[in-house]
This record gives C-alpha cells, structure tokens and sequence, in this order.
C-alpha cells in the first residue's frame, strides 16, 4: 500500500486520461482546471514520470500515461460494482440469463420452486445464446455452455453436455426406427452437424454417408423439441433438458448411445460476486436440482 500514490491524484489522472482534457475532467471532478493540473503534476513528480504530453491547447496520454491508464480505470470500475453491488443485493432482485435450451426447456419450468423456497427474492429471467456483457448489463448470472474459461468470471460447473437422438413416438412408429442405421434414411435436423457423425460412430454405424442436402437448422433445442413433437424428423437434444417430455411420452430417446460433445454447462458471475447471497443461494438451489434429474 505504501507504494499506492494519494487516491484523490490517481482518481485526477483516470478522468484526465480518460478525457485527455483537463477542462472536462475538472467539469467531471468538481475541480477546477489548475487544481486537476496540480494533481496530475504532483503524481508525475512522484513517479518521475510524465503522464501527459503537453501541446498548445491539448494534453494527450505518453507512453506511461498510456501503461496505466487500463489498470487503474479497471480498478475503479471494480470499486464501482462492488458499491453498486451492495445497492442490488439490497434490491433482493436476482436477475438471471440462460441459454435458450436450457433456460426454456428446464429453468423455466422450475424457477417458481427456488421463489417459493426464497419468497423475499423477486426473480428476472432472461434467455439468449448470445454471451452476455456483465459490465452492460443488471444481469447477476448466467448459464452459458462452454468450457468455463471466460475471463473475469468464476464459473460454477454444472453438467457436462450431452445430446442423442431424440423424435415423437408417433415418428418412431411409422418409419420403423429399429436400429441406429435406420436414423441415415430418416429426415433428420441439422443432418450436417458433426453431433451426428460422432454419435453415430458411437453407436457402432461404422459408415456414415454425408447427407444428401443441408435440411433444416434451429437456434435451439427449444424450437427443435416443437418440431420433432410435431412429427417432423428426429433431433439430437440433450435428454436432462427433457426430461418430463420423456416421462410423459411426448418424446422418446430410441437408443441409449449418449454422446458427449466435449462441452458443459456453467453458472458465471463476476468475480467480484463472491459470497453475494442471492448468487449463493440461487447457486446451491440450481446444483440441488440438477442432482435431482442426473
């Protein structure tokens, strides 16, 4: 710490750099323009460094200037959310994001259980394939498919994803689906997914054809469930996401030959999230529920 210079000068050369004008960071600070020269004056003195290059009428970052300014702007945006963290845990608000699947296919059907066991949290839930920007965002978690190396968040592995062929009974029925092969002469979705070559490997198919045409992709394991119920070929789809489907009869797993795709399933939050209660709490309710369905 006794190497950190005054705050207040550090906090002076952030907007100045920031801004790279003196006048509109002194606007910024409530200071005027000589006292944000003074400051950043005193902090290069310190340093033994210039911070600034001073030209007629302008002021723009050196070569420090430039070094420091990305570490100590980080630094005070961190500051910033951990202040700003304290006014949304108040708020008892937990705003989630989910991946489509996964977040229509099973969170949704069971989000009113963890408002039920937590009844002083209000809960948002949002769903999208796209990675969300915490920093542009209220967003507190997310539950994105990965491998869990996103940088600046701790991730929380949830279940490793798997997926197999997946169809309505009444599809299964009328094309004579007996044996994995019998998948290659049936419309399949996404037919040149690599998912399907692997898994029919897995499942002892020693050659698999390439496909004759392209047929139909979806965004997600959502739309796929709707048009396979609605008898229109056979998926590969993760069969935890469908789990109550498969118990009701709506749609039937053929084959027990389950590929993993070598990806998994993750909660993240900022790491500055840490021990925040209604990320503790929704995070032990989620792995408790998913051990329920494994």
């Amino acid at each position: 710490m006794s190497r950190i210079p005054p705050l207040a000068a550090v906090r002076t050369f952030e907007a100045a750099g920031r801004l790279e004008n003196f006048s509109r960071a002194a606007e910024e600070l409530g200071m005027t323009q000589a006292a944000v020269s003074y400051q950043v004056r005193q902090l290069e003195d310190r340093l033994g460094r210039a911070l600034f290059v001073r030209e007629k009428g302008r002021v723009r970052l050196s070569e420090t200037g430039q070094r420091l300014l990305p570490a100590i702007s980080g630094a005070f945006a961190a500051m910033g959310d951990a202040f700003a963290a304290l006014d949304s845990d108040e708020a008892e608000v937990l705003t989630i994001n989910a991946v489509t699947s996964f977040g229509g296919a099973w969170l949704a059907a069971r989000i009113g259980r963890f408002q039920l066991a937590y009844p002083d949290l209000a809960v948002r839930l949002s769903m999208s394939n796209m990675l969300i920007d915490f920093d542009a965002s209220n967003v507190d978690v997310a539950i994105r498919i990965g491998r869990g190396d996103w940088p600046g968040l701790r991730g929380q592995h949830l279940l490793d994803q798997s997926v197999t062929p997946m169809c309505s009974p009444a599809f299964l029925a009328a094309e004579g689906i007996a044996e994995p092969a019998d998948l290659l002469r049936v419309e399949r979705l996404a037919p040149n997914d690599s998912w399907w070559a692997d898994w029919f490997i897995a499942a002892g198919v020693p050659t698999v054809p390439p496909p004759s045409r392209r047929g139909i992709e979806l965004d997600s394991q959502l739309q796929e469930a709707s048009a396979v119920q609605a008898g229109y070929g056979v998926a590969m789809m993760t069969p935890l996401f469908w789990r109550n489907e498969l118990d009701s009869g709506r749609l039937v797993q053929p084959f027990p030959t389950v590929l993993d795709t070598g990806r998994g399933l993750w909660l993240v939050h900022r790491d500055n999230r840490v021990g925040v209660r209604k990320i503790e709490r929704f995070r032990e309710w989620l792995l408790a529920e998913l051990e329920k369905d494994r």
